[in-house]
């Protein structure tokens, strides 16, 4: 049975963490995909240095976004670690997008907002595959679980206290400090 709960509230704290990295992601999303449209045919950018700019701009949102919402129960490795390696990712996550982009505009000759669009949909979705796994594997990662029992004489945290748990063959003394 300890098994069976257990098992549901790890699915239940990975759906909610699925949750909030989606909801910073769909922000992102709107961030990148409008920013680089805005930057290509509002402001005449390149096509890729548009979605170069982009990104950083959604991968500021995304970092800040899932460092201090979604993965905020996770252990804290620096933030300048967190950051660049949060930054080195994207990078990598940004090729997909990239390549699609540059086949689109340069191989197929294709300039249309259309074009661009479906472009960076697919390089978006192999993009997004590789960071939610690598974000998880290297950026934030988890905490270290606690075990349920200490073995017997091992060292036991009490709120802000820690004390050595009496053996069963010794009877515990009551606390001096926390009686009345």
């Amino acid at each position: 049975m300890q098994f069976l709960r257990r098992a549901y509230e790890r699915f239940a704290a990975l759906i909610h963490e699925l949750i909030k990295f989606g909801l910073v992601g769909a922000i992102a999303f709107v961030i990148d995909f409008g920013g680089a449209n805005v930057l290509r045919f509002g402001v005449g950018m390149g096509p890729l240095f548009s979605k170069v700019i982009a990104t950083i701009v959604a991968a500021t949102f995304a970092y800040l976004g899932n460092r201090f919402w979604t993965y905020r129960h996770r252990q804290q490795s620096g933030l300048a670690r967190e950051y660049v390696l949060f930054f080195l990712l994207n990078g990598i996550g940004l090729l997909p997008a990239l390549l699609a982009i540059g086949f689109v505009t340069y191989t197929l000759g294709l300039h249309d907002t259309l074009s661009y669009n479906i472009a960076q949909g697919v390089g978006l979705v192999i993009g997004t595959l590789f960071r939610l796994w690598s974000y998880k594997k290297w950026v934030f990662l988890a905490a270290p679980e606690l075990a349920e029992e200490p073995a017997e004489g091992a060292i036991e945290r009490v709120g802000e206290r820690v004390g050595v748990r009496p053996h069963s063959d010794v009877k515990a003394q009551p606390d001096p400090l926390t009686t009345s």
